[in-house]
C-alpha cells in the first residue's frame, strides 16, 4: 500500500519551526488500527486523517491521532488541516477573502475561517464544537508543585486558580507565578502517573502570566505523556481551555476577550 502525506508546521511562518503535523489525504476510510500504527510511525505530536464529508454541511472529515491515541479534538491539526484544504482547492483559492471550512471531527462539527492573499491561505481561525467545560482541581497547591517539580510558591499566585478545562480535550491547568519557574518546571512522570494519569484531565497545562516579547499577554507549556507526547510546542486545543478558563476569571456575562 502506497499513501501520499504532507508535512505541515504550524503556528509559524518558517520551515521546521511550530509544531509539525502529518496530513495523509483521501485516507479517512482506513481501519482505525492501521491509522494508529501510521501515526505512530510518524512520531509526530498529531497525524491526521482526511476524507470525505459524511455530512451536507462538512467540508472533510478529520480523524486525529498522536503517536499513542486517537483524540477527538486538536487545535494545530485543525488550523493545519484547514490551512492544508483551503490551499487545495481552485474553487476557495482565487484572489483574496475569507472562506469557510467545516471539518467533521470526533468532537462534532468545528468551523474555521481562512483567510487567502493573493489566493494563499495565510491565517485560520476556528470556533470550537462545544463550549467550555469546567471543573474544580481536585489537587492541592503543594501537590501541583510537586507535579511540575516546583515550589509551592511557585504555583497558583493571587487569582490564578487551578482548574480543569476542556473545548473538547481536558487540561489540567496550572498557573505558575513566574517566567522562570516556568522554564524551571519538568513534569515528574512518576507523580503524573499516581495521581493525574487515570484523571479526567492529564494533559497538563502551564500558565504564567509573565510573557516575553511586546503585547504578549501569557507563556505556556503544555505536557502530554499520555497520548505520547512529552511536551508540544504549541497546542491550539489547550489554547481555546485556556480562552475558557480566563473568560471565566473575567467574569463577564457577555465580551469580546483576546490574549496573545
Amino acid at each position: 500500500m502506497q499513501l501520499p502525506f504532507y508535512t505541515l508546521d504550524v503556528f509559524t511562518d518558517r520551515v521546521f519551526g511550530g509544531n509539525p503535523l502529518g496530513v495523509f489525504p483521501d485516507a479517512a476510510h482506513l481501519p482505525t488500527e492501521l491509522m494508529q500504527k501510521v501515526a505512530r510511525q510518524m512520531n509526530l505530536s498529531e497525524t491526521v486523517f482526511l476524507g470525505p464529508p459524511e455530512t451536507a454541511a462538512g467540508t472533510a472529515r478529520v480523524r486525529i491521532f498522536t503517536p499513542a491515541v486517537e483524540v477527538p479534538f486538536a487545535g494545530h491539526p485543525t488550523v493545519g488541516s484547514a490551512i492544508f484544504l483551503a490551499g487545495r482547492s481552485e474553487s476557495r483559492s482565487r484572489g483574496d477573502g475569507q472562506v469557510t471550512l467545516v471539518l467533521e471531527e470526533n468532537v462534532g462539527p468545528i468551523p474555521v475561517d481562512v483567510r487567502l492573499e493573493d489566493g494563499r491561505p495565510v491565517f485560520a481561525r476556528f470556533t470550537t464544537a462545544i463550549p467550555p467545560e469546567h471543573r474544580p482541581c481536585p489537587h492541592t497547591r503543594a501537590e501541583l508543585a510537586a507535579l511540575v517539580g516546583l515550589e509551592p510558591e511557585d504555583v497558583c499566585p493571587t487569582g490564578l486558580p487551578p482548574e480543569l478545562v476542556s473545548c473538547g480535550l481536558p487540561y489540567l491547568i496550572v498557573p505558575v507565578a513566574t517566567l522562570e519557574a516556568t522554564r524551571r518546571a519538568a513534569l515528574d512522570l512518576v507523580r503524573w502517573r499516581k495521581t493525574v494519569a487515570d484523571g479526567w484531565a492529564h494533559h497538563v497545562y502551564l500558565v504564567c502570566p509573565e510573557a516575553e516579547g511586546e503585547d504578549v499577554d501569557l507563556h505556556v507549556r503544555m505536557f502530554a505523556p499520555g497520548s505520547g507526547v512529552p511536551e508540544d510546542p504549541a497546542t491550539g486545543s489547550a489554547a481555546a481551555a485556556l480562552g475558557g478558563y480566563l473568560a471565566g476569571l473575567d467574569g463577564s456575562a457577555e465580551a469580546s476577550l483576546a490574549w496573545t
